[in-house]
């Protein structure tokens, strides 16, 4: 069923480090509103939308959300890379250091663990489809918040297209509320 593409969905060329712009960026691979809770949100929620283009529209992108998982954690590998231990304790990062070297694990920037309590999935069709509006809103807020903080057009420009793209989540997660409506569901 899957088939996976040697090739990011939006390429990542960062050339400088930044270990702090790293750091925040953890938010958006491990916090409550990041593209893992986002994946498997909406891959949890499929199985209950009630009918096969509600079910292929959440699938679809759950699995683009996989996707972002992947670009975030380029963008921090990048933003990291050649960080010697001086750097990473003057940056906020010993903590995380100390836990996991510098491997990725899904913290948010204030180091707080990925929990699965991030996965809303209540069963409603309509409650779950509000959440997955909202999140992809929040997605969109911290995206927006990283653009702010962001000082380099190499991180800038992929945060721009991950920022569109849940913008265009929205949309369709909102078309999909609106015609489950209309069917008086």
């Amino acid at each position: 069923m899957y088939k996976y593409e040697k090739k990011l969905p939006y390429p990542i060329s960062i050339k400088k480090k930044n270990l702090k712009m790293a750091k925040y960026m953890l938010s958006q691979f491990g916090g409550a509103n990041s593209e893992l809770a986002a994946s498997l949100r909406y891959f949890s929620q499929k199985f209950t939308m009630p009918d096969d283009s509600g079910e292929a529209l959440l699938n679809d992108i759950a699995n683009e959300e996989l996707g972002h998982v992947e670009m975030i954690a380029t963008m921090v590998k990048c933003l990291t890379d050649g960080a010697t231990i001086e750097e990473i304790k003057e940056n906020g990062l010993g903590d995380y250091y100390t836990e996991h070297g510098i491997s990725l694990y899904p913290v948010n920037a204030s180091g707080v663990p990925f929990t699965i309590s991030y996965v809303a999935s209540s069963g409603d069709v309509f409650a779950d489809l509000s959440e997955d509006m909202a999140a992809e809103e929040k997605a969109r807020a911290t995206y927006e918040h990283l653009i702010d903080l962001a000082d380099d057009e190499e991180v800038i420009q992929p945060l721009l297209f991950l920022r569109q793209r849940e913008i265009v989540h929205f949309n369709r997660f909102k078309e999909l509320y609106d015609k489950y409506k209309t069917m008086g569901l």
